[in-house]
């Protein structure tokens, strides 16, 4: 079998402990025919070192002279797979996660089964509480502008066990053709952090691609660990970010923005299951 080339791309900032972790999980995995790119994005200590070291040739890494968000972080990543690694997919992978053996090749097997297929994503399960569910695909209603994960905080009990077709796929864990990224383009790097992955759901599916759940593939996610988010408070960073993208999102594309004013108690019910949502859980 010819397997086609996956990029696997994560994204390290001052995150050494998570990112050793999480790409000790991927040296386990089953697919055959895959690179790790580790973009450091300006991390203050001795990250990078300390990855060549533990890492050597798995890893191709590189060295960013700040932080340059998560969108450019993925993009700079993205263009050196493609400039030097001949990628057909590129799997986006937050680097505070961990990952089943089997969850490329299983992302790969249903990409196969028909061309217009663009993005993928796994079920996503908290880390700390390894049977509940954190994420089985997204969904989006443009009326009242709402995003949300279906089946987010509930124990999986097979009842998100079909593939399916959805709206967006969370960037802390997406597969992307190269097809998608030629007709589309890269990640938005507006955004800075979050909102990318919605963004660049909705171009590919309004480029005829679809947009795929594929529940055989799993993983494990700390939420907000990537944010600087100990506790179940988020982060100034989270909250500014989710509140701004949200309107740049919407705004981007056609929606009506007074949607986004209800969490202020300015308008109908719009968004605020979504913002209050995402501060909850961190983002990506």
């Amino acid at each position: 079998m010819n397997y086609p080339r996956v990029s696997i791309i994560t994204i390290n900032w001052n995150g050494l402990e998570d990112t050793v972790e999480c790409l000790e999980s991927l040296r386990k995995i089953t697919y055959p025919e895959y690179k790790v790119v580790v973009v450091d994005n300006g991390s203050e200590g001795e990250d990078v070192r300390l990855l060549r070291e533990k890492f050597g040739d798995y890893i191709h890494i590189i060295e960013n002279d700040r932080n340059y968000g998560f969108a450019e972080g993925a993009n700079i990543g993205m263009r050196y797979a493609l400039a030097n690694l001949g990628p057909d997919y590129f799997l986006l992978l937050n680097n505070d996660t961990v990952v089943d053996p089997d969850f490329v090749g299983e992302l790969i097997e249903v990409a196969l089964t028909d061309r217009k297929i663009g993005i993928l994503g796994p079920k996503i399960y908290y880390y700390d509480e390894p049977d509940k569910v954190w994420f089985a695909g997204g969904n989006i209603n443009y009326w009242l502008g709402r995003l949300w994960h279906r089946g987010i905080g509930r124990i999986d009990l097979g009842q998100f066990d079909e593939v399916a077709d959805v709206d967006f796929i969370s960037g802390c864990c997406m597969l992307v053709s190269r097809d998608v990224l030629l007709s589309v383009g890269l990640l938005d790097s507006t955004f800075f952090f979050g909102t990318e992955d919605y963004d660049i759901s909705i171009r590919a599916a309004r480029n005829g691609f679809r947009v795929l759940f594929v529940p055989q593939a799993k993983i494990w996610h700390k939420i907000g660990r990537s944010t600087g988010r100990t506790g179940r408070r988020p982060t100034p960073f989270v909250v500014y970010y989710v509140v701004r993208n949200h309107f740049i999102l919407w705004k981007s594309i056609g929606v009506n923005c007074s949607l986004l004013l209800q969490p202020y108690g300015l308008s109908s019910p719009g968004s605020s299951y979504y913002i209050q949502l995402t501060i909850a859980n961190g983002a990506h």
